[in-house]
């Protein structure tokens, strides 16, 4: 079970350092000038090699933890709200994950319509997402 749980935790870290970085590429592609093509397309590039990575990450990273979860009963019964509460958590980082690439095929396709300061913003979503996550599991408040 620990060497489950240890890989659960370094692809978990490596999806969540991709949802951190993916983001602050969107906040330059949000300020290249439209005449600056190749800046743009070697963007493009980054955050696209970028996503595929981190999504390959994500799915070991969710296939490991719901082995901990059904496989070894972590986080059921009674007293395991925080559990609920993870998962919750979760759901809302993959909601990001699906978002993000969302974000990078109207990037591609020319129809980004929001300034960099709201990339600033939105790249903040994981770092309170990823905090909501560890204190779930090292604290278990309820």
């Amino acid at each position: 079970m620990l060497w489950v749980k240890s890989l659960h935790i370094v692809f978990i870290a490596s999806w969540f350092a991709g949802l951190l970085y993916l983001p602050r590429i969107f906040v330059n592609l949000a300020m290249v000038s439209p005449s600056s093509v190749a800046e743009r397309d070697r963007l493009l590039l980054m955050a696209r090699k970028l996503l595929r990575f981190t999504t390959l990450l994500a799915y070991p990273a969710l296939a490991f933890g719901l082995w901990l979860w059904l496989g070894y009963g972590i986080g059921r019964g009674p007293g395991n709200g925080w559990m609920h509460a993870k998962l919750a958590a979760v759901l809302l980082a993959l909601a990001y994950h699906f978002y993000c690439a969302q974000l990078l095929k109207d990037f591609i396709a020319n129809r980004n319509q929001r300034g960099h300061v709201w990339f600033r913003w939105f790249n903040e979503a994981p770092v309170v997402l990823l905090l909501i996550i560890v204190v779930l599991v090292v604290v278990k408040p309820f």
